[in-house]
């Protein structure tokens, strides 16, 4: 058994992982058909699941949980990874996974929705900061609607995911609590995103892989991502099990900025100073409504995801 303290570094490991993921899909995207790339990410860590874990007994799982479930992690994950890797530029790849983010405060507004309660008002300052921060994202600096609908213009597609994606694992995280009933599906549901992939590849006219491309360094990136999708779920889960839930929790929301560190030092992007304002926000808000909703019905989850 995990001490405390191996189980949070466990769990802080799994942040740096999933900090990583950004600029590990927008590498492989670029260099590899887009859709392949993915399938490729999506079936390896299927694979490092499999090793950690197994295969679950679906037959003892609610079938309203796999099925609601599947719907909504096969979705989200398929809008996050399309949206950074159709992203038209570097730096749009980082500005659309930010939108990823708005998921906490999401997670939490729909909580006491299903309620049909108001929550503390701190928990709308948390959901106001979010929401600022994303406009500072992804308006570079600018806060007007006219010049922030023309950026958007830019690559509507990419966008759309991006946001439709937050959504759908905000309603995930609400419905899933309920339903799951202590099981965990994750690994049937990385299958499930791995062979949706495979057939959009397989249907698509994307270019067949070959061996030429594929170098050292972009089978190292594809190694990192894999890992970090599918072994950072695994060690996440054993994290909140047994390390600092309180550590863990700072330490996640965090995440937009270490992710943005990480993905403009490997793709060589200079990100401006509103866009790191725009971040700070972000995590400042999310953490806001973790912090108030501590030891309530409402409480925002530990983010678990990129």
């Amino acid at each position: 058994m995990l001490t405390p303290a191996k189980a949070t570094g466990l769990g802080l490991i799994a942040i740096g992982l999933w900090a990583c993921i950004t600029a590990a899909l927008r590498i492989l995207s670029s260099s590899l058909p887009v859709l392949g790339a993915l399938a490729l990410i999506y079936s390896l860590g299927t694979i490092l699941q499999l090793w950690l874990g197994g295969w679950p007994k679906l037959k003892s799982f609610p079938r309203l949980y796999l099925v609601i479930g599947a719907i909504l992690f096969v979705s989200y994950e398929l809008c996050m990874s399309l949206s950074v890797g159709f992203a038209i530029s570097n730096q749009q790849a980082i500005e659309v996974s930010m939108l990823n983010y708005l998921w906490p405060a999401l997670t939490v507004w729909f909580a006491i929705l299903s309620e049909k309660r108001l929550g503390h008002v701190g928990l709308y300052i948390g959901i106001i900061l979010c929401l600022f921060g994303e406009l500072l994202v992804v308006g570079q600096g600018h806060i007007s609607f006219a010049m922030l609908l023309s950026h958007l213009a830019s690559n509507p597609f990419s966008y759309i995911l991006a946001t439709t994606g937050a959504v759908l694992w905000a309603l995930y995280c609400v419905l899933t609590k309920h339903l799951a009933k202590g099981h965990d599906g994750i690994v049937f549901f990385f299958m499930l995103v791995a062979l949706s992939l495979w057939i959009q590849y397989a249907l698509s006219a994307e270019a067949a892989f070959s061996m030429a491309m594929f170098s050292p360094s972009l089978l190292g990136y594809l190694a990192l991502a894999a890992v970090a999708m599918g072994g950072g779920y695994a060690a996440w889960n054993k994290a909140l099990l047994n390390g600092n839930v309180t550590v863990l929790a700072i330490f996640s929301y965090f995440i937009p900025v270490f992710s943005a560190l990480i993905a403009a030092w490997q793709l060589g992007v200079a990100l401006s100073w509103p866009f790191w304002q725009g971040c700070l926000f972000i995590s400042l808000g999310s953490v806001l409504c973790w912090w108030v909703t501590r030891g309530r019905r409402e409480q925002a989850p530990v983010a678990s995801v990129s």
